[in-house]
């Protein structure tokens, strides 16, 4: 298996920061213990030059290593994968400049002490840069020069600096987002404390590479203008000597200490220049699993790119004047690495049909975990007989309305409800259909795609002929008819819904009462990191240092089983913020927060200015479950004599049904102590209507009672 140079980090034990860096680049077989012996002595050394003179043939020999080093820091800086595998960068960069300079400082000093005894004076380096690639002018010299020094450091340098600059501020801008999503990922169990650390090591150590690049561009600046300045010193300087001291004739004095000058300026500008480029090329490095060639290569390499190209170059070397020949030729080279592109490209294309035929051959014969798990959150299969309500070319048809369906329950319940995976399923009677949450089944029934159903009205007595059922949704007596018959039906008292509408009321009923099992901690963190855009302190300080992820999930989830609205989770945070959570479980965190939400579901339910109307419990029966709930505290069911509770049941089912009739919803109203036993204890079979203590009515509101849950003795007759 490939190891990168990261990994080797990672995973070699501590033997000193300055054998990291080694490995880093790929130099670990160096001897660890040779590294920490003379290391420190080389920079000692470099230091010294600084002061002490050197001899030619030594300073000479610092030069190649000079360029040397130069080169090799290049050429791992073009071969690194990612910016942090060659972390030890900006230490070698501030190395390699205090070489550099330290050996303009020995050459100076004997260019102006020798300069006036030739031009081998300052050493066979200096002398064959001088010599050789200025061809002994020294004003070409000098212009050759400046030209260096304006491409290192205008263009290079400079773009270079500037995206050192940026990178090391996004990312630290960065860093305390991606720690937060670390503690979320370790809370949700997505990492364990390991793997966390570990994440944690290498986010603060790509800060500190940053930032250290940062800094490190000014080095490579900084040396581009003591270039410059040390020119100068060396020209002006040995001019003076020259003149004064030597009293050579202004020409020989110009032509041995300018050339000089310029060839000791050239040996230390091109290593510049080097580490300039390489410097550069790690600051744009963007993170892959390829070098740079390969990266450049993989994205360069199309035939739609080199066939124009060439065509273009071919059109060029036909027009007269031009040197025809050169560009004929390269349009020819540029042609066949586009047939070559073409080729790679085509059996690229053949590989990839070749691994789809594998599969196909291998599924025949094999299944794996996505063959027999199905990950969809909710489904709703549908018999053969529904499939033509599937149509995404019609408005009205089941696809559009679900995508409507779940838009509505999400801007409803304060989450984004999961998608919807509709599909057939041949197990399914004809006109079957079924909603799954998970794995469970939650509810089944039937509809008959080419009729209609209507639902008989209160004072209906005329009966239509076709399929009698229970509607779905509320189970009233209803009747699947043909659609001729729907106008009659109308002109009867009953109340006309197609098919689709059917299981779409029925589904959204579905979800609002299993909107608990539809939350997750996934979900959870979405609200959070939205919340946390406008209001990152709130959500910091909370989460998870006060309440983790996990604990804040089944708080919303016993919420939502109430069908209270999260939708205003910036209040949610803000009041567990204010709450004593360590001495609270979850229920009492819930009935603590319900005040401040309650409103809004109200809200939901009925118009601003209109009237609430409310469901209360005579006296005698709300204290006799006050005293129920008291002898048994710990209790989480409401114990009461069965026949009462059916009474009580029927009571509040004949209310709640009044008050539905005039579009009203249903709200029962019970003392603060015994709220969260009535809830449970009516949730379970008349999940519409809403328990409410008298502390969760919004002062706002205007009630009435509408109907009194009769006396103990009453509901006990």
């Amino acid at each position: 298996m490939k190891t990168d140079a990261y990994n080797v980090i990672l995973l070699t034990p501590v033997s000193g920061l300055r054998m990291e860096r080694l490995q880093s680049i790929g130099l670990s077989g160096i001897s660890p213990k040779l590294v920490n012996t003379f290391l420190p002595f080389g920079i000692i050394a470099l230091v010294a030059m600084l002061v002490l003179p050197l001899p030619v043939a030594l300073l000479d020999a610092f030069f190649v290593v000079n360029i040397t080093l130069s080169l090799l820091i290049l050429m791992v800086a073009l071969h690194t994968q990612r910016p942090l595998d060659f972390s030890s960068f900006p230490n070698l960069l501030l190395i390699a400049t205090v070489l550099r300079l330290g050996l303009n400082v020995a050459s100076t000093r004997i260019v102006l002490k020798e300069g006036h005894t030739g031009p081998d004076a300052a050493g066979q380096v200096i002398e064959a840069f001088g010599d050789f690639i200025v061809s002994g002018n020294y004003a070409v010299g000098l212009f050759v020069f400046s030209i260096l020094v304006i491409i290192n450091l205008v263009v290079i340098t400079k773009g270079a600096g500037r995206v050192s600059e940026v990178s090391a501020r996004f990312t630290l801008d960065a860093l305390p987002g991606k720690q937060m999503a670390i503690d979320a990922d370790l809370n949700a169990g997505i990492l364990s404390p390991e793997e966390a650390k570990e994440r944690r090591a290498e986010v603060a150590k790509e800060a500190d590479f940053y930032g250290s690049m940062d800094g490190a561009s000014k080095f490579v600046k900084g040396d581009a203008i003591a270039g410059i300045l040390i020119l100068a010193i060396n020209v002006i300087g040995g001019l003076i000597i020259g003149l004064l001291q030597h009293n050579l004739p202004i020409g020989t004095a110009a032509q041995s200490y300018i050339l000089l000058a310029i060839g000791d300026g050239l040996v230390a500008q091109i290593p510049s220049l080097l580490l300039s480029i390489a410097t550069a090329i790690i600051v744009t490095r963007v993170s892959s699993a390829e070098n740079m060639s390969e990266h450049i290569s993989s994205q360069i390499n199309l035939s739609s790119a080199w066939l124009p190209t060439s065509l273009v170059i071919f059109t060029l070397g036909l027009i007269p004047g031009m040197p025809n020949s050169l560009f004929i030729t390269f349009a020819i080279i540029t042609a066949i690495l586009g047939f070559f592109a073409r080729k790679k490209e085509e059996g690229a294309v053949q590989d990839a049909d070749t691994i789809d035929e594998d599969v196909d051959e291998k599924d025949e014969n094999t299944f794996d975990v996505s063959s027999v798990k199905d990950d969809a959150k909710i489904s709703l299969n549908i018999g053969f007989g529904l499939v033509s309500l599937v149509s995404e070319a019609d408005e009205n048809s089941l696809v559009p309305s679900v995508t409507k369906l779940r838009k509505d329950i999400s801007k409803r319940l304060g989450f984004v409800v999961p998608g919807i995976r509709i599909r057939d399923d041949i197990d399914l009677d004809s006109p079957q259909y079924q909603i799954k949450i998970g794995e469970k089944i939650v509810a089944d029934d039937c509809v008959y795609y080419d009729k209609i159903l209507a639902i008989p009205g209160d004072d209906t007595k005329v009966v239509v002929a076709g399929i009698e059922v229970k509607d779905p949704s509320f189970g009233v007596d209803a009747v699947w008819i043909e659609p001729e018959l729907e106008k009659e039906a109308r002109a009867k008292g009953y109340m006309t819904i197609d098919p689709t509408s059917v299981m779409i009321t029925h589904l959204g009923q579905i979800l609002t009462k299993h909107a608990a099992d539809l939350l997750g901690q996934d979900e959870v963190q979405e609200l959070l990191d939205n919340l946390e855009l406008s209001q990152p302190n709130l959500v910091q300080s909370i989460i998870p240092k006060v309440i983790p992820l996990h604990q804040l999930t089944k708080i919303l989830q016993n919420l939502l089983t109430e069908t209270v609205p999260i939708s205003d989770l910036h209040v949610i945070i803000s009041e567990l913020a204010s709450m004593n959570t360590q001495k609270m479980d979850n229920e009492d965190i819930c009935e603590a927060l319900r005040p401040h939400l309650i409103p809004l579901l109200i809200q939901k339910l009925t118009k601003f200015k209109e009237t609430i109307p409310l469901l209360t419990l005579a006296p005698d029966l709300e204290q006799l479950i006050l005293t129920s709930v008291r002898q048994n505290p710990d209790e989480k069911m409401l114990l009461l004599d069965s026949s009462l509770a059916k009474k009580i049941l029927s009571n509040l089912n004949e209310a709640s049904e009044a008050l539905s009739i005039d579009g009203k919803a249903a709200f029962l109203i019970v003392a603060p102590q015994i709220r969260r036993h009535v809830a449970k204890f009516v949730r379970a079979q008349l999940p519409t209507v809403n328990v409410l203590s008298f502390t969760e009515l919004p002062e706002n509101r205007s009630v009435e009672i509408a109907f009194t849950i009769g006396g103990a003795e009453q509901v006990q007759e």
